[in-house]
């Protein structure tokens, strides 16, 4: 399985264009995937006590994730449907020994691996996840935790009945900034709160429509598409940019969403809960044409939850970032921000022009993102430290910490092997969070439709088109059960 960035293909498309794709993906890899590599605190095992550990799609993303667990213990296996990426991965952290497999089975057969590091693109998480900790594995995978809000339901389900830890790549649980904002919040300093408002960057899917190329040798494209409908191979279905293509993501409203949802409800105290009713618009670049990117790359979604909270959650219209091969940034016209973010909606949410999560109360607020946390809340923390008995994060990354949180969230990871408690990004926690990107989606696919949402049965109500499309039909014989 391919993940975030992965090596791109040599595929016979003009020389310029080639550039161009190479260059935009290494402008942007760093914003979506930020792997500080730095010594673990977790203390050294005696060989007889390392942990055996098997890597799971080690492209971009899932290679600095697996590069992470390799300081946690011994890398025993590497897999990926690309060939090419197991074999750059193995070479890089030196792991002579380790197999090298195409077909995540070998590793849920062997009963030799105790940990699996999962960073498969999106369609794969849930199958392999739920094998994995059925064969007596615990588990660290990638976000978005699931494809489908009914995959969450069942991983969640398979986490208690086999009883083993799995953590959700979310690291900014881990990072300092979020849960400086999440700790100001729920201690009250900025008083009740009035609204929240979560946006993500605004990366353009605007590209196509690509060619049908031939099938590298060393990647085996119907394992790739899995659970997915059939499709010809394209260097542009691969590569992270798979992440724009709804047979295998939910687009940015799941990739970035798992994150930046997660710390509004977490801040909000909903983590075990959801919205009650989500609306929600969006406009596609490319129209519905053949071979194109088919994902939404604006969007504004209005979350209500059971007190009366809005979360207004959408893509900042103003922060234009690439990722991919794609095309310039198409305008965006008066009449289709009237249409998609309604004339009631903020101003500072319509026109925004950074991503983040801010919290307003009526006595302040805080926004918070990956370059900082702001607000008078934050600037009077040095003279008006929170109290001993204050809410506190779990698994506290350094106050003064500077880097990305994954290298913490992979050391909890670790210690909840050990200790057998729960770690901080839980699936029972992450499938919330990612639930309520789940519902988005759904409302944008049915033409920005109205749900209700019963967050205790965990069903849309009073709508079966809309109920249906809490699952998908899956390919056999990669479905799950």
């Amino acid at each position: 399985m391919t993940g975030v960035g992965s090596r791109l293909l040599t595929v016979d498309f003009p020389m310029q264009q080639r550039r161009d794709f190479l260059k935009r993906v290494s402008a942007t890899i760093a914003a979506l995937s930020p792997i500080p590599f730095v010594p673990s605190t977790t203390k050294a095992q005696s060989p007889s006590d390392k942990l055996r550990i098997a890597c799971i799609g080690v492209g971009g993303r899932g290679r600095g994730i697996s590069a992470l667990a390799a300081r946690h213990g011994e890398v025993i296996m590497v897999c990926d449907a690309d060939l090419r990426n197991a074999e750059t991965f193995k070479n890089q952290i030196k792991a002579e020994n380790a197999a090298v497999v195409q077909d995540y089975r070998h590793v849920i057969d062997n009963k030799d691996v105790d940990v699996v590091i999962q960073g498969a693109p999106d369609h794969w998480h849930t199958k392999i996840n739920v094998e994995a900790l059925r064969a007596g594995k615990d588990v660290y995978g990638e976000k978005p935790l699931t494809l489908t809000i009914d995959e969450g339901k069942f991983l969640c389900k398979t986490v208690a009945e086999t009883k083993r830890i799995f953590q959700t790549g979310t690291q900014q649980r881990c990072d300092n900034h979020f849960q400086t904002a999440v700790e100001l919040v729920r201690n009250g300093r900025i008083g009740k709160l009035t609204a929240v408002y979560v946006a993500v960057p605004f990366f353009t899917t605007k590209g196509g429509p690509y060619p049908v190329e031939e099938v590298p040798k060393e990647i085996d494209w119907d394992l790739y598409q899995g659970q997915a409908p059939l499709a010809p191979f394209s260097s542009y279905r691969i590569n992270g940019v798979w992440r724009w293509w709804y047979e295998y993501a939910g687009g940015i409203v799941t990739d970035w969403g798992n994150h930046h949802v997660d710390i509004a409800q977490w801040g909000i105290n909903q983590e075990h809960s959801g919205p009650v009713s989500v609306e929600a618009r969006a406009l596609f670049p490319n129209e519905g044409k053949a071979d194109c990117y088919n994902t939404p790359d604006r969007f504004f979604s209005r979350m209500v939850y059971a007190d009366g909270l809005e979360v207004l959650y959408s893509a900042a219209i103003n922060e234009r970032l690439v990722y991919g091969a794609v095309d310039k940034h198409v305008e965006t016209t008066e009449e289709q921000l009237d249409w998609m973010f309604g004339k009631d909606c903020p101003e500072e949410v319509r026109n925004g022009n950074r991503n983040g999560i801010m919290f307003i109360g009526e006595q302040g607020r805080v926004f918070a993102n990956r370059g900082g946390v702001y607000g008078k809340p934050v600037e009077e923390l040095a003279e008006n430290p929170l109290p001993e008995n204050a809410w506190r994060a779990p698994h506290r990354a350094p106050l003064d910490s500077k880097q990305d949180g994954t290298p913490f969230l992979m050391e909890n990871f670790f210690e909840c092997i050990r200790s057998r408690k729960e770690p901080v990004a839980s699936a029972a926690v992450e499938h919330r969070s990612i639930t309520a990107c789940h519902l988005t989606n759904i409302s944008i696919r049915l033409g920005g439709r109205k749900l209700q949402w019963d967050p205790v049965s965990e069903e849309i109500v009073g709508d079966s088109e809309a109920r249906a499309m809490q699952s998908r039909k899956q390919r056999e014989p990669y479905t799950i059960s």
